[in-house]
């Protein structure tokens, strides 16, 4: 199962948060989650997290996972596990964008944050 929390293509100028998902069916609540950067210009970086909810409406102040800051286009996967989390029902991407250049000052990233679950079956060394 995938989740798409980020879609593909999707253009980022301004900081935002992506779709909530309900992950109370998922079996193993654990996700590799990968971060690809399609398109970007130069001298910014984006900030992308995982954030999690008991409710779907509180989500904290400190994301749950964030992943490395980049810069550049290519991608980077992280594994999410939730399992000691119970209470956890929803998760959603967020993100915050910079720039530093001369030009044109608005940033802007294309890029798409995907979560695949984990079967709980594997041993977690396998997982990652």
């Amino acid at each position: 199962m995938a989740l798409y929390l980020v879609p593909a293509g999707t253009r980022a100028t301004a900081n935002g948060n992506g779709e909530r998902f309900d992950i109370t069916s998922n079996k193993s609540r654990t996700f590799l989650c990968t971060l690809e950067i399609t398109a970007q210009i130069e001298q910014e970086s984006i900030d992308v997290s995982v954030q999690v909810s008991d409710d779907g409406e509180n989500w904290g102040t400190k994301p749950f996972l964030m992943l490395p800051q980049q810069f550049y286009r290519g991608h980077t996967r992280l594994l999410l596990d939730l399992t000691m989390r119970p209470e956890v029902r929803y998760i959603r991407a967020h993100w915050e964008v910079s720039r530093w250049g001369r030009v044109a000052p608005t940033p802007m990233f294309e890029f798409s944050l995907i979560l695949e679950e984990v079967p709980a079956s594997l041993p977690l060394a396998a997982r990652s």
